[in-house]
Protein backbone atom coordinates (compact mmCIF):
# COMPACT_ATOMS: atom_id res chain seq x y z
CA UNK A 1 0.00 0.00 0.00
CA UNK A 2 1.36 3.88 -0.96
CA UNK A 3 2.34 6.07 1.83
CA UNK A 4 1.68 8.76 -0.61
CA UNK A 5 -1.65 11.02 0.29
CA UNK A 6 -4.64 11.31 -2.03
CA UNK A 7 -4.92 13.51 -4.95
CA UNK A 8 -6.54 17.12 -3.67
CA UNK A 9 -10.69 17.42 -4.90
CA UNK A 10 -10.20 19.48 -8.14
CA UNK A 11 -11.90 22.58 -7.98
CA UNK A 12 -10.72 23.90 -11.13
CA UNK A 13 -8.76 26.71 -9.28
CA UNK A 14 -5.20 24.48 -9.16
CA UNK A 15 -4.15 21.99 -11.75
CA UNK A 16 -3.61 18.53 -10.48
CA UNK A 17 -1.77 15.74 -12.08
CA UNK A 18 -4.55 13.55 -11.77
CA UNK A 19 -6.10 15.75 -15.00
CA UNK A 20 -6.12 14.39 -18.20
CA UNK A 21 -5.60 15.41 -21.58
CA UNK A 22 -5.85 19.14 -23.08
CA UNK A 23 -5.23 20.96 -19.34
CA UNK A 24 -2.57 17.99 -18.49
CA UNK A 25 -0.44 19.09 -22.14
CA UNK A 26 -1.23 23.21 -21.09
CA UNK A 27 0.26 22.85 -17.15
CA UNK A 28 3.10 20.06 -17.81
CA UNK A 29 4.53 21.91 -20.96
CA UNK A 30 5.32 24.78 -19.23
CA UNK A 31 7.23 23.08 -16.86
CA UNK A 32 9.04 20.76 -19.12
CA UNK A 33 9.76 23.40 -21.48
CA UNK A 34 11.59 25.35 -17.92
CA UNK A 35 13.09 22.13 -16.62
CA UNK A 36 16.38 23.11 -19.54
CA UNK A 37 16.36 26.90 -18.05
CA UNK A 38 16.69 25.40 -14.61
CA UNK A 39 19.75 23.06 -15.00
CA UNK A 40 21.68 23.94 -11.84
CA UNK A 41 19.88 26.89 -11.21
CA UNK A 42 18.44 28.71 -7.73
CA UNK A 43 14.71 28.21 -8.89
CA UNK A 44 11.37 29.78 -7.05
CA UNK A 45 8.37 28.25 -8.25
CA UNK A 46 5.60 31.21 -6.98
CA UNK A 47 2.17 29.68 -6.31
CA UNK A 48 3.50 26.62 -6.80
CA UNK A 49 0.15 24.61 -6.33
CA UNK A 50 -0.73 20.94 -6.26
CA UNK A 51 3.89 20.68 -6.15
CA UNK A 52 4.57 18.22 -9.60
CA UNK A 53 5.58 21.50 -11.41
CA UNK A 54 8.27 22.05 -8.23
CA UNK A 55 9.54 18.47 -8.40
CA UNK A 56 9.54 18.29 -11.76
CA UNK A 57 12.02 20.96 -12.45
CA UNK A 58 14.08 19.62 -9.22
CA UNK A 59 14.84 17.24 -11.22
CA UNK A 60 17.81 19.15 -12.90
CA UNK A 61 17.80 22.44 -10.70
CA UNK A 62 20.33 22.86 -7.45
CA UNK A 63 17.47 23.61 -5.70
CA UNK A 64 13.70 24.53 -6.44
CA UNK A 65 11.65 26.40 -3.19
CA UNK A 66 8.05 25.90 -3.93
CA UNK A 67 5.62 29.24 -2.40
CA UNK A 68 1.86 28.65 -2.61
CA UNK A 69 -0.85 30.79 -0.40
CA UNK A 70 -2.74 28.03 0.91
CA UNK A 71 -1.58 25.98 3.92
CA UNK A 72 -3.13 23.18 2.96
CA UNK A 73 -1.75 22.69 -0.16
CA UNK A 74 1.96 23.32 1.05
CA UNK A 75 1.24 20.32 3.67
CA UNK A 76 0.24 18.26 0.64
CA UNK A 77 3.33 19.14 -1.69
CA UNK A 78 5.67 18.35 1.46
CA UNK A 79 4.07 14.84 1.91
CA UNK A 80 3.83 13.89 -2.07
CA UNK A 81 7.02 15.10 -2.87
CA UNK A 82 10.17 14.42 -1.03
CA UNK A 83 13.51 15.37 -2.75
CA UNK A 84 16.01 16.57 -1.46
CA UNK A 85 16.60 19.79 -3.75
CA UNK A 86 12.96 21.04 -3.11
CA UNK A 87 11.17 22.35 -0.07
CA UNK A 88 7.80 23.73 0.46
CA UNK A 89 6.73 27.35 2.24
CA UNK A 90 3.57 28.99 2.74
CA UNK A 91 3.82 32.80 1.69
CA UNK A 92 2.25 35.44 -0.48
CA UNK A 93 3.95 35.72 -4.07
CA UNK A 94 3.04 39.15 -4.49
CA UNK A 95 5.45 39.98 -1.36
CA UNK A 96 7.77 36.91 -1.15
CA UNK A 97 8.86 37.47 1.93
CA UNK A 98 11.62 35.50 3.48
CA UNK A 99 13.16 35.16 -0.46
CA UNK A 100 16.54 37.37 -0.27
CA UNK A 101 17.07 40.12 -2.75
CA UNK A 102 18.93 38.56 -5.88
CA UNK A 103 18.93 35.16 -4.24
CA UNK A 104 17.06 33.57 -7.57
CA UNK A 105 18.53 32.78 -10.72
CA UNK A 106 15.25 31.76 -11.93
CA UNK A 107 11.76 32.15 -11.35
CA UNK A 108 8.73 30.36 -12.90
CA UNK A 109 4.88 31.43 -12.28
CA UNK A 110 2.41 29.81 -14.26
CA UNK A 111 -1.13 30.60 -14.32
CA UNK A 112 -0.95 32.65 -11.47
CA UNK A 113 -1.04 36.80 -12.73
CA UNK A 114 -4.74 36.29 -13.83
CA UNK A 115 -6.05 34.88 -10.09
CA UNK A 116 -4.63 38.45 -8.68
CA UNK A 117 -5.26 42.17 -8.65
CA UNK A 118 -2.27 43.77 -8.46
CA UNK A 119 0.04 42.87 -11.30
CA UNK A 120 2.31 45.19 -10.23
CA UNK A 121 3.33 44.14 -6.77
CA UNK A 122 3.81 40.83 -8.29
CA UNK A 123 5.96 41.48 -11.26
CA UNK A 124 7.89 44.15 -8.90
CA UNK A 125 8.35 40.85 -5.91
CA UNK A 126 10.39 38.92 -8.74
CA UNK A 127 12.33 41.49 -9.96
CA UNK A 128 13.49 42.07 -6.25
CA UNK A 129 14.10 38.56 -5.63
CA UNK A 130 16.23 37.71 -9.23
CA UNK A 131 19.88 38.00 -9.58
CA UNK A 132 21.35 40.54 -12.31
CA UNK A 133 21.32 37.47 -14.77
CA UNK A 134 18.49 35.68 -13.99
CA UNK A 135 15.28 34.53 -16.10
CA UNK A 136 11.32 34.98 -15.09
CA UNK A 137 9.05 32.48 -17.11
CA UNK A 138 5.42 33.84 -16.57
CA UNK A 139 2.42 32.59 -18.51
CA UNK A 140 -0.84 33.85 -18.11
CA UNK A 141 -4.17 33.55 -20.44
CA UNK A 142 -4.90 35.51 -23.34
CA UNK A 143 -8.04 37.35 -22.69
CA UNK A 144 -8.97 37.87 -26.13
CA UNK A 145 -8.82 34.14 -26.83
CA UNK A 146 -9.47 32.50 -23.43
CA UNK A 147 -12.78 34.86 -22.54
CA UNK A 148 -13.88 36.81 -25.41
CA UNK A 149 -14.04 34.21 -28.45
CA UNK A 150 -14.91 31.63 -25.97
CA UNK A 151 -17.50 33.26 -24.47
CA UNK A 152 -16.85 31.53 -20.96
CA UNK A 153 -15.97 33.52 -18.05
CA UNK A 154 -13.60 31.23 -15.72
CA UNK A 155 -15.01 32.50 -11.93
CA UNK A 156 -11.72 31.80 -10.69
CA UNK A 157 -9.96 34.58 -12.38
CA UNK A 158 -9.87 38.17 -11.33
CA UNK A 159 -8.14 40.04 -13.87
CA UNK A 160 -7.18 38.79 -17.43
CA UNK A 161 -5.07 40.65 -19.91
CA UNK A 162 -5.20 41.58 -23.94
CA UNK A 163 -1.89 40.78 -25.23
CA UNK A 164 -0.85 44.45 -25.63
CA UNK A 165 -1.60 44.87 -21.54
CA UNK A 166 0.31 41.93 -20.26
CA UNK A 167 3.47 43.52 -22.98
CA UNK A 168 2.98 46.56 -20.94
CA UNK A 169 3.27 45.05 -17.40
CA UNK A 170 6.05 43.19 -18.52
CA UNK A 171 8.37 46.24 -19.86
CA UNK A 172 7.58 48.22 -16.81
CA UNK A 173 9.77 45.87 -14.63
CA UNK A 174 12.36 44.09 -16.98
CA UNK A 175 14.80 45.29 -19.76
CA UNK A 176 14.06 42.22 -22.03
CA UNK A 177 11.84 39.65 -22.65
CA UNK A 178 10.43 36.86 -25.19
CA UNK A 179 6.66 35.80 -25.91
CA UNK A 180 5.67 32.66 -26.74
CA UNK A 181 2.21 31.64 -27.80
CA UNK A 182 0.62 28.26 -26.22
CA UNK A 183 -1.93 26.18 -27.46
CA UNK A 184 -3.12 22.81 -27.84
CA UNK A 185 -3.79 21.95 -31.30
CA UNK A 186 -3.82 18.80 -33.81
CA UNK A 187 -0.84 18.46 -35.18
CA UNK A 188 1.27 15.64 -37.59
CA UNK A 189 4.70 15.72 -36.29
CA UNK A 190 7.70 14.82 -38.45
CA UNK A 191 11.42 14.21 -36.52
CA UNK A 192 14.69 12.63 -36.84
CA UNK A 193 14.89 8.86 -35.66
CA UNK A 194 18.76 9.33 -34.76
CA UNK A 195 18.51 11.05 -31.98
CA UNK A 196 19.79 14.51 -33.80
CA UNK A 197 19.25 18.31 -33.59
CA UNK A 198 18.92 20.99 -36.11
CA UNK A 199 16.86 23.58 -37.23
CA UNK A 200 12.87 23.37 -36.65
CA UNK A 201 10.02 24.09 -39.59
CA UNK A 202 6.17 24.64 -38.82
CA UNK A 203 3.49 24.74 -41.12
CA UNK A 204 -0.18 25.95 -41.31
CA UNK A 205 -2.19 25.05 -44.06
CA UNK A 206 -5.62 27.00 -44.72
CA UNK A 207 -8.01 25.72 -47.23
CA UNK A 208 -6.04 24.98 -50.39
CA UNK A 209 -2.98 27.31 -49.00
CA UNK A 210 0.31 25.86 -46.99
CA UNK A 211 2.16 28.83 -44.70
CA UNK A 212 5.36 28.70 -42.70
CA UNK A 213 5.09 28.86 -39.22
CA UNK A 214 2.32 28.90 -36.81
CA UNK A 215 -0.74 30.68 -37.80
CA UNK A 216 -3.52 30.32 -35.12
CA UNK A 217 -4.03 32.41 -31.81
CA UNK A 218 -2.60 32.16 -28.80
CA UNK A 219 -5.10 30.45 -25.86
CA UNK A 220 -2.09 31.43 -23.60
CA UNK A 221 1.01 33.53 -23.49
CA UNK A 222 4.34 32.63 -21.61
CA UNK A 223 7.39 35.00 -21.55
CA UNK A 224 10.83 34.57 -20.82
CA UNK A 225 11.82 37.91 -18.62
CA UNK A 226 15.04 39.26 -18.17
CA UNK A 227 16.93 42.27 -16.91
CA UNK A 228 19.63 42.17 -19.15
CA UNK A 229 19.15 40.81 -22.96
CA UNK A 230 22.17 37.97 -22.79
CA UNK A 231 19.77 36.38 -20.42
CA UNK A 232 17.42 35.40 -23.21
CA UNK A 233 20.27 34.05 -25.10
CA UNK A 234 20.09 30.00 -26.44
CA UNK A 235 16.21 30.31 -26.44
CA UNK A 236 14.27 27.68 -28.90
CA UNK A 237 11.78 29.21 -31.41
CA UNK A 238 9.19 26.10 -31.51
CA UNK A 239 8.84 23.95 -28.12
CA UNK A 240 6.20 20.99 -28.61
CA UNK A 241 5.14 18.52 -26.01
CA UNK A 242 3.09 15.02 -26.15
CA UNK A 243 2.44 12.16 -23.86
CA UNK A 244 3.56 8.81 -24.53
CA UNK A 245 0.12 7.69 -24.61
CA UNK A 246 -1.18 10.01 -26.70
CA UNK A 247 -4.30 10.43 -23.99
CA UNK A 248 -5.85 13.62 -26.37
CA UNK A 249 -6.02 11.48 -29.47
CA UNK A 250 -7.15 8.35 -28.12
CA UNK A 251 -10.13 10.23 -26.85
CA UNK A 252 -10.75 11.84 -29.97
CA UNK A 253 -10.80 8.37 -31.49
CA UNK A 254 -13.21 6.49 -28.49
CA UNK A 255 -15.41 10.29 -29.34
CA UNK A 256 -15.60 9.51 -32.81
CA UNK A 257 -16.12 5.88 -32.13
CA UNK A 258 -18.60 5.79 -29.81
CA UNK A 259 -20.62 8.50 -32.38
CA UNK A 260 -20.55 6.17 -34.86
CA UNK A 261 -21.65 3.36 -32.78
CA UNK A 262 -24.59 5.87 -32.03
CA UNK A 263 -25.57 6.35 -35.36
CA UNK A 264 -25.69 2.67 -36.60
CA UNK A 265 -27.75 1.26 -33.84
CA UNK A 266 -30.02 4.70 -34.95
CA UNK A 267 -29.77 3.81 -38.45
CA UNK A 268 -30.87 0.01 -37.45
CA UNK A 269 -34.31 1.12 -35.43
CA UNK A 270 -35.26 3.50 -38.11
CA UNK A 271 -34.83 0.18 -40.95
CA UNK A 272 -37.25 -1.77 -38.31
CA UNK A 273 -39.42 0.73 -37.78
CA UNK A 274 -39.82 1.56 -41.86
CA UNK A 275 -40.36 -2.04 -42.17
CA UNK A 276 -42.73 -2.54 -39.20
CA UNK A 277 -44.84 0.25 -41.36
CA UNK A 278 -44.50 2.83 -38.33
CA UNK A 279 -42.98 6.32 -38.60
CA UNK A 280 -38.84 6.19 -37.72
CA UNK A 281 -39.24 9.52 -35.50
CA UNK A 282 -35.60 9.55 -34.96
Amino acid sequence: MSDAPPPLAFTGERYHPEVPREMAYEHWHRYAFAMELARGRRVLDAACGEGYGAALLARTAASVLGIDVAPEVVAHARARYAHPRLRFESGDATRLDGVADGSIDLVVSFETLEHLADHDALLAAFARVLAPDGLLILSTPDRRTYTDLSGVENPHHVRELYREEFEALLGRHFARYRLYGQRVVAQSLLWRLDGGHGATASFTQDGDDVFPGVRTLPMYHVAVCAKRGEALGGLPALSCFADAQQSVFQHYQQAVRELMLTDRYAHMLRQRLRDAGLPDGL
